[in-house]
Parts: structure tokens; C-alpha cells; sequence
């Protein structure tokens, strides 16, 4: 369908007229410290502004033999106790459009040494166009706009016509076990839509994530007998190395890979984490290096997990001719990564809200980073668009959004659900059951 002009006026004049609200909104889910493993009052607040607006609601803690069983699931290493996933399901009175899932994760990484912040992680403020706080950009500002584009809608005296379910998930982070709980609890629909911080652009295709923690055995003795010991921290640091050669062999294979030819240094092995030795006047016993490694899309987890096993397998002994024996424990992600084919119906509707917002073509790039829109695209078979606002400093040191760029993305979503699901005029009734209790899909 064609929107009309008049939908897509009514429609933006409805974004900026409720924009502070939006802010305010974010702003209070900002202040939710949505750790990992403490995402329950963010959810809480989501659940009841879901409810509120008239959804059927569904909440479940993760399953973690149920994931168990899927392929494409992360290694749990913590307690899925009260760690659950919010789903508010909109229906229409009569359903004749495409549905749509409108996705994002409200969990956030670690804030890190507090004195580093020019402010609390969880203050929220709104200081030069910018709204900081951990999780402000990754992706708390996203999962709002989601809300409110379809605000936006109804407030234009309109209703989309097909079925739309707004996803909260946990674990984006860390295992992707969230959106793929929500999959495997059955959620469906023609098109994904993940309004990640993408620097108002759309992702055209990103890498795999494996996380793993890698064991190296150290021989303790008094320090003024060093010679006779082996430091399993030294030794730790030769493994690495190790694993930087297969970094290097990965990163040169970048030319056979479509969408990141160009890019500069595609594959990371990121040690994350270093943990090793009891006591300083002894020679470290034991080390544990927590590494994370990117794929290319196409490389299959199983496949990258066996070379990186013959990596390690291969190191046995260091420098100077000490054995050693390095073992390694899956802990996290075990993902694949995917590319977003071109052409697909949905793109298209995004790219026209784009233009219609921005005045200006959508450009598409390529990420080196996790996206839970693999769960979608290689599970589901479902065109998964990854598409944001402006970010700074996501992970680290004063993360903060760009106000305005919100403000864009939220009309640029607005109006795709317009176009994508269809609009029908208002009748005044609600078009789902308020408040009602949903019971899983599958």
C-alpha cells in the first residue's frame, strides 16, 4: 500500500507532539540498572506501559533446557531464575496486513570504574542534545520508540491492520537467548524490525560471536626458585598469542567474504577477562583467559569452535620449551552471523519511511558485532532490519544518544509500521483486549 499524505503528516505531527513523554519515558528506563540477571524492574516498567496501552501480555522466565536444545543457543552461566522475556501482542479487529515483530533488548553491559563517568551511569540526564546513561543508546532509546511510533499511529487516529508483537528480551548481551526464547515460545511474523544505535542506517550484515574461557596449568614454587616453577600467566599470555595468529589467518580471508571486503580488520579476538595465581610470592599455578571471537556470516559455530580447539590444541608448550596444555570451555554466545539479502519487501518500506523522514537515501553498512536479528534471519526465515538512532560510547564511558536522532527514527518507524502492516481509520474502539493475558503462541 501507498500511505497518504495526510497518514504520514497526522503520523510525524504525533511523534514530535508526544516527544517529551518519550524522552521522560527512556529517561526513567535508563535509571533501571538492567544488569545482567537484574533486568526485572526495567521489565516491570515495560510490562505495565505495554499493558497500558491495551496489549495481550505474556512474561516467562527463560528456559534453559528448552534453549538447550536449539542449536544457535549461548552456554548459560548464571541462574535464569526470574530472567525473563516481556511480549505485549497487538491484534486488530479484523487482521488483513502483514504482521510485524518490533524487537529490542533491555539488558546492558557493566558500567565499569564509576569515578571514570563525568556522571552516575543511572542519572539519565539530557545535557546538549544528548540523553546519557548505560544502556541510553544500547538500546533502551530503541526499545522506547518502538512504544511510541505506534503511539504515534493511534494518536494520528489510525490503526494498523496487521498483528504487531512488541519484544523485551534479556541475554542480548551475552548468549542471544532472549529473542531466541521468544522464537522458540513461538513468535512469528512477515518482518523483524531492531531499532539498534546503527547511526541512523540500516545493517546489512554482522558477525558471529563464540565466547569462551581458556584453562592454562602452571607449576607453583617459591619465587626464588622461579626457574624450576611455570607461570601459568606467562604462559596464559603465549596461548593468546596463539590465538592472534588464527585472528590474523581469519582477518586475511576477509576478501572471500560478501559485505566485508572493505572492511579494515573484521574478525576480533577480544580477551575480555584475565583471572590467574593465588599469591604474590608464588609462582601462578593456574590462569584463565576469557576471550571472545567474531565469524564470518556462512562460517558455521561448529566449525569455527573446531578450529579454534585445534588452535589451542596445537599449543604445547611455550617459548621456552615448557609444556603446556591449554583447554577451553564454551561460556556464553554461540552464534552465527548473517547477511540481510537485498530486495526483500520490507527493506523497501523502510527505505520510503526513511526517505520520507530524512529527506535521504538509506545507506546500509556492515558490523563486526552481534545482533540478535540472527536469530530471525537464520531461524525463521524472516527479514530482519536493524535500524537506529545516533549513539556515542556504547559499552563504555558516558554512553548517550543523540536526542534528535530519536526523534528521526521514531517517524521512521512509525511510518513503516504504517506502510508495512497497513492503517485503517480509527473507529474509537480498542482494536485488542485490554490488558488481557496472553498464553505462548507456539
Amino acid at each position: 500500500m501507498q500511505l497518504q499524505p495526510d497518514h504520514v503528516r497526522r503520523i510525524v505531527e504525533a511523534v514530535d507532539a508526544a516527544f517529551d513523554d518519550q524522552l521522560a519515558f527512556t529517561q526513567d528506563l535508563v535509571r533501571h540498572p538492567s544488569l545482567r540477571t537484574q533486568e526485572a524492574s526495567a521489565q516491570d516498567l515495560l510490562y505495565d506501559a505495554m499493558r497500558a496501552r491495551g496489549l495481550e501480555m505474556d512474561r516467562w522466565d527463560l528456559d534453559p533446557e528448552q534453549l538447550a536444545t536449539h542449536p544457535g543457543a549461548g552456554r548459560i552461566a548464571v541462574s535464569y531464575e526470574n530472567v525473563g522475556n516481556v511480549v505485549g501482542t497487538y491484534r486488530p479487529t479484523e487482521e488483513q496486513g502483514r504482521s510485524l515483530i518490533l524487537n529490542g533488548h533491555v539488558d546492558v553491559v557493566p558500567e565499569g570504574p564509576l569515578g571514570e563517568w563525568s556522571r552516575s551511569p543511572w542519572d539519565a540526564p539530557i545535557l546538549d542534545g544528548w540523553l546519557y546513561g548505560r544502556g541510553s543508546g544500547d538500546m533502551k532509546a530503541g526499545l522506547v520508540a518502538n512504544l511510541f511510533a505506534f503511539d504515534a499511529i493511534r494518536a494520528a487516529g489510525l490503526e494498523p491492520t496487521g498483528r504487531i508483537h512488541f519484544q523485551s528480551v534479556v541475554e542480548e548481551e551475552c548468549t542471544g537467548n532472549g529473542s531466541l526464547s521468544a522464537l522458540q515460545r513461538g513468535y512469528r511474523a512477515d518482518a523483524v524490525l531492531i531499532p539498534e544505535p546503527e547511526e541512523d542506517m540500516l545493517v546489512r550484515a554482522n558477525t558471529g560471536v563464540i565466547w569462551f574461557t581458556v584453562c592454562v596449568a602452571g607449576r607453583p614454587i617459591h619465587p626464588r626458585e622461579m626457574n624450576a616453577g611455570f607461570n601459568a600467566i606467562d604462559a596464559a599470555y603465549h596461548v593468546m598469542g596463539r590465538l592472534r595468529e588464527l585472528e590474523a589467518r581469519w582477518n586475511a580471508q576477509k576478501g572471500d567474504h560478501r559485505y566485508f571486503e572493505d572492511l579494515d580488520h573484521p574478525i576480533n579476538f577480544n580477551l575480555g577477562g584475565i583471572r590467574g595465581g593465588d599469591w604474590p610470592s608464588s609462582v601462578p599455578a593456574w590462569c584463565e583467559l576469557d576471550v571472545r571471537v567474531a565469524l564470518y556470516p556462512g562460517v558455521t559455530a561448529d566449525d569455527a569452535w573446531a578450529e579454534i580447539s585445534d588452535c589451542l590444541a596445537s599449543v604445547t608448550a611455550d617459548d621456552a620449551g615448557n609444556p603446556l596444555e591449554a583447554t577451553a570451555t564454551r561460556n556464553g554466545f554461540y552464534s552465527e552471523g548473517y547477511v540481510l539479502e537485498e530486495g526483500s519487501d520490507a527493506e523497501s518500506a523502510l527505505r520510503g519511511a526513511h526517505r520520507e523522514v530524512f529527506r535521504d537515501e538509506l545507506a546500509s553498512f556492515t558490523t563486526p558485532g552481534y545482533l540478535d536479528a540472527r536469530v530471525f534471519a537464520l531461524y525463521a526465515d524472516t527479514p530482519a532490519l536493524v535500524y537506529g538512532p545516533i549513539s556515542e560510547a556504547i559499552h563504555g564511558y558516558d554512553e548517550r544518544v543523540d536526542i534528535e536522532s530519536v526523534r528521526r527514527i521514531t517517524k521512521s518507524i512509525a511510518l513503516f509500521i504504517a506502510e508495512w502492516c497497513g492503517v485503517t481509520a480509527s473507529t474509537g474502539v480498542e482494536a485488542v483486549s485490554s490488558g488481557r493475558e496472553a498464553v505462548p503462541v507456539a
